[in-house]
């Protein structure tokens, strides 16, 4: 009896995927994000998210900058079809700001729409018309997205930078480039500025050396994304809005006021049923699904393995698994810099050993105990590794990084012992309180982006700047006579850098090699091997290995912009050149031919075009077919099931004038389901679309 109620449950199940499958609907897998680190994300370009960032601005102090990156690897003589929003994805920018909520406190929703002003060519850009002319809608939520604002309608999204007849000339959009950039930039009612558009890509990476087996090739290294562009939404928002509060930064307690700290991700997230009809026409249905996140830099690049990226990506940071914290609490990095793994192997990693005897007593390597033999001990009292704080979460038998690669990632870092620098600490004992220099602890336990909002910013012209981020300010903290004399307070340089917040100048890939090559434990008095205690200089050979490491490549092809939306300018394809970046050498020169400009002037497109839609949809009484003619026509309209069946025919050969019609049809009756309305005339003009009945 058992066996024969499961072999009708299976079959219905089995009957349930073959109904599916017969209608043509493709269930949407997760996807992953960043540059194409998952496997699944490559496949679906428009929806991944390559980089967050989200720093304080330095000529705009009262405001931070949250900018959200997607499509990677552009090119920009990609055409006939250029890059652009997805119509079908729902982007969203994530801020929390209080970890006593559960969820999101704010959240800024991004959805685009297309249309092709001139169809009938296969340019992208002609007589002032764009193909496709994208436009977007910014919604923002401070309840958790109970609730949507709309605080932008029919934003301008700067066409693709094609080149100059396309954008300069009288015979395209006769403007110029930055006049388009400037004119996407849009207020919202709210008061944040927010810029929607193509971008250079301001990340920068050896992505041909690293991803070769880490081969590190610093004297031939080349940048992976040099004179490439990604999509950006990027937002300046005052820090009263993102404030829990929302209290102005004139009101912190310091620099390091725990009141002002937020974590930032992103997202993008697809229908969960995408149908196609056979036409070459595609609809969705069903709730989003999250198919991209991100919050940290590389955590689903290097962090995770290839066997749990896509899983990664399906969750959130209020509901990681518990179980992938082995990915950072054992990073696989790390066995690539000790030499009783597989460093020797990797010969590009040299410069990086992780600590085996630091302070000749503590081991960092992978199933090492690390700090866990301090779990308890009264000399942690009132430091982060109480237990009565946050010791049974960072001290771990077998799970040595749970004391800096873990928290770096999932909580933040707390303003105690041990997470202060080395400088003042007494008798060199890591666990003595320190200088502060971070306070970005936001208890979420989940990946995003910490940023310490009351931290000043580094003018990005002083000679203290550095890529490097929180690590110089860690260096100039304990070498730098102007900060290392006491462990007072003070606000050093760089304190603003990754990872507090991200910088767009920030060189996340050499800070998180150096991290997981333990960095951090030496600033906070965990020093390298061949330190000696007691030894009055801890600046040792090994240390100095790890802070002139380099991949190569150290910043960006181009220049950052001073002003919102801070990225460049993105490479164009005919001449490849960027404002800042230079040109490449030209092969030919444009020219408009022998054209004069009143006569260009004088051509238009031609103004009416074959297109159908259906509203409502979806729909449970009527659906109501709106179609435009080029010229006079017989028009047939079928209506097909899921299956294929024609089962209505409300036109057929019906004469019809040039222009816009509308016919109602009475759909009651339908069952239940996904339908194909496929609209024709006599001058083989076609479009099918899909609706769905309730």
């Amino acid at each position: 009896m058992l066996k024969s109620l499961f072999s009708v449950k299976l079959l219905v199940a089995l009957l349930a995927v073959a109904t599916f499958c017969l209608v043509a609907v493709q269930e949407q897998y997760l996807d992953a994000s960043s540059h194409r680190e998952a496997p699944m994300i490559a496949n679906d370009p428009l929806a991944d998210n390559t980089d967050v960032y989200a720093f304080r601005i330095p000529g705009n102090p009262n405001n931070v900058a949250i900018i959200a990156n997607y499509i990677p690897g552009q090119l920009p003589e990609g055409g006939p079809n250029f890059y652009t929003f997805g119509e079908n994805v729902l982007y969203e920018i994530h801020v929390k700001n209080n970890p006593a909520r559960i969820g999101d406190d704010i959240i800024y929703r991004f959805t685009f729409k297309q249309v092709n002003e001139d169809p009938t060519t296969f340019f992208n850009i002609r007589l002032k018309k764009q193909n496709p002319k994208t436009t977007f809608t910014c919604q923002r939520s401070t309840d958790g997205g109970k609730n949507f604002q709309t605080i932008i309608s029919n934003g301008t999204v700067p066409p693709y930078n094609i080149g100059p007849r396309s954008i300069e000339s009288q015979v395209g959009l006769g403007s110029n480039y930055e006049a388009q950039m400037r004119n996407g930039i849009t207020t919202a009612t709210t008061g944040e500025l927010v810029f929607c558009g193509p971008v250079d890509d301001p990340f920068f990476v050896d992505l041909g050396g690293i991803f070769d087996l880490a081969n590190i090739r610093p004297g031939s290294a080349r940048d992976g994304l040099a004179r490439k562009n990604v999509h950006t939404i990027a937002l300046s928002v005052p820090i009263e809005t993102l404030q829990k509060d929302n209290k102005n930064v004139s009101k912190a307690n310091g620099i390091l006021d725990s009141e002002f700290v937020i974590g930032v991700w992103a997202s993008a997230s697809r229908k969960r049923i995408r149908v196609l009809d056979g036409y070459g026409n595609e609809g969705t249905i069903g709730d989003w699904v999250q198919v991209s996140r991100l919050g940290m830099p590389l955590t689903n690049e290097v962090v995770m393995p290839i066997g749990k990226k896509d899983y990664w990506n399906a969750l959130k940071p209020y509901n990681e698994d518990k179980k992938l914290e082995k990915f950072f609490t054992n990073p696989e990095l790390a066995l690539y810099m000790d030499d009783d793994q597989f460093g020797p192997a990797v010969p590009g990693f040299a410069a990086l050993r992780i600590q085996r005897n630091s302070l000749q007593q503590f081991d960092f390597g992978n199933g090492k105990d690390g700090l866990a033999g301090l779990l308890g001990n009264p000399a942690t009292k009132g430091t982060a590794f109480d237990p009565a704080l946050f010791g049974n979460f960072l001290l771990r038998k077998g799970q040595p990084r749970s004391v800096d690669i873990l928290p770096i990632f999932l909580t933040g870092v707390p303003n105690l012992p041990p997470y202060q620098l080395a400088t003042g600490k007494a008798g060199g004992n890591p666990l003595a309180k320190g200088k502060p220099f971070v306070n970005n602890f936001l208890p979420t336990f989940g990946d995003m982006l910490r940023l310490k909002m009351a931290v000043p910013p580094t003018e990005r012209n002083s000679p203290d700047f550095s890529s490097l981020g929180l690590l110089q300010a860690a260096v100039l903290g304990l070498t730098d006579p102007r900060f290392n004399t006491d462990r007072n307070l003070q606000n050093i340089p760089n304190m603003d850098g990754f990872p507090n917040g991200r910088r767009l100048e920030d060189d996340v890939t050499r800070i998180e090699l150096q991290a997981v090559s333990g960095v951090v434990l030496a600033a906070v008095g965990l020093w390298y091997d061949d330190y000696l205690a007691g030894s009055p200089n801890p600046v040792t050979a090994d240390l100095l290995d790890v802070l002139t490491f380099t991949t190569g490549v150290e910043a960006n092809d181009t220049t950052f912009k001073t002003e919102f939306p801070y990225e460049q300018t993105p490479w164009r394809g005919f001449d490849f050149s960027n404002p800042a970046g230079g040109i490449a050498p030209m092969v030919a020169t444009a020219v408009n031919g022998r054209m004069s400009d009143e006569s260009v002037k004088n051509l238009s497109a031609p103004a009416t075009t074959f297109t159908v839609t259906v509203f409502p949809n979806p729909t449970t009484d009527v659906a109501n077919f709106k179609y435009t003619l080029p010229e006079n026509s017989k028009v047939t309209i079928n209506i097909f099931d899921k299956n294929g069946t024609r089962i209505d025919t409300p036109l057929n050969q019906s004469d019809k004038e040039a222009g816009a019609h509308e016919i109602s049809v009475n759909v009651s009756n339908y069952r239940k389901g996904i339908y194909h309305a496929v609209v024709e005339d006599e001058l083989d003009n076609r479009e099918s679309i899909s609706f769905l009945v309730q």
